[in-house]
């Protein structure tokens, strides 16, 4: 074998392993990525039902129903979409009704959201960038401006 072959054969070795460990690392992160989507952005993705996703958008004013087994439902809105959100368990503190929200769950059969995080923004001002996005789109399209998004 001349040098020029050992060269050539050790390089191709070395890309084949650094193929397969990326193969590797996509294919253990594909249960681990959680994508975000608007409720808009719901209807025109092909969303599987029990698949991890987060929602996020306005928690629409009045539609906070708490009942008594600690089963919270509320309707996320980006002023275009609605989505129906159950949760059970303890809202954040500063979850309440005409702020921005994040629900990680997964989508039902009947179109309806099961959450099993509810995340809520921290201050007066944080809005999370992803939400911020989909929701100045969807309130550009809606003429509102939701969750007192400044546009830059």
């Amino acid at each position: 074998m001349t040098r020029k072959q050992r060269r050539m054969t050790i390089l191709g070795s070395a890309m084949a392993v650094l193929v397969v460990a990326v193969a590797l690392v996509l294919v253990a992160l594909n249960d681990k990525i959680v994508f975000f989507y608007s409720p808009s952005e719901l209807e025109a993705q092909n969303i599987q039902p029990n698949q991890t996703i987060r929602l996020g958008g306005l928690v629409e004013d009045g539609s906070i129903d708490q009942q008594d087994d600690g089963i919270v439902a509320f309707r996320v809105t980006d002023f275009v979409e609605t989505v129906s959100v159950t949760y059970q368990g303890i809202l954040p503190a500063l979850f309440r009704e005409g702020q921005c929200t994040i629900a990680e769950g997964a989508l039902q059969a009947d179109g309806s959201f099961y959450a099993q995080k509810v995340l809520a923004k921290h201050d007066e001002n944080y809005v999370p960038a992803e939400v911020e996005n989909a929701m100045h789109i969807a309130g550009e399209r809606a003429g509102e401006n939701p969750c007192n998004i400044n546009p830059s």
